[in-house]
């Protein structure tokens, strides 16, 4: 019974392994596919492209109902003036997203405060400005650029990820 409780936990050990092993051939394969890619796919990959782009997305959904509603924009008492406010600064936070990505943080808190507010303005959007909105800024505030180099010692490929702060210059906000 000893023996077999040891077959068994070699051949755990085995699989866990391959599995690893697997998982490492397969992280390889995407970073050569990136290092073999087109100029967009570099650039797309070191922005957070898809907050900027849903940002954006966001931005116009919210401004529909302004524009639609320009007549009255003007008139004491109407929030319609609030509507272009908040959906044109988020259309403007998205596209100043894709060129100045190290921002990407403080972009994605704008993002989602003023989508959340477009719905006192503009209706946010039918409320799906509001929601895509919601989940541009999420995706802006979680992007981190990543730099990752892959060396070959041996028969082992060893991947060194170097993570670039915008603040690291400044020792002041240093940890």
């Amino acid at each position: 019974m000893g023996k077999e409780n040891a077959n068994k936990e070699e051949v755990k050990k085995a699989k866990k392994e391959a599995r690893a092993l697997k998982k490492e051939e397969k992280i390889h394969k995407q970073y050569e596919k990136l290092q073999e890619a087109s100029k967009f796919k570099k650039w797309r990959n070191a922005r957070p492209f898809w907050g900027a782009t849903l940002t954006v997305l966001a931005g116009l959904m919210i401004l529909y109902i302004p524009l639609h509603l320009y007549a009255i924009a003007f008139i004491p008492g109407s929030l319609v003036f609030v509507g272009f406010l908040f959906g044109g600064l988020t259309l403007i936070i998205g596209i100043l997203s894709f060129f100045f990505p190290q921002f990407s943080t403080i972009f994605g808190i704008f993002t989602l405060f003023l989508s959340v507010l477009s719905v006192m303005g503009a209706l946010g959007g039918f409320l799906i400005g509001t929601l895509v909105g919601i989940v541009a800024g999420s995706l802006c505030i979680a992007w981190q650029e990543e730099t990752v180099v892959l060396k070959k010692d041996g028969t082992e490929w060893n991947k060194e990820v170097v993570v670039n702060h915008t603040n690291q210059n400044n020792p002041t906000l240093q940890a």
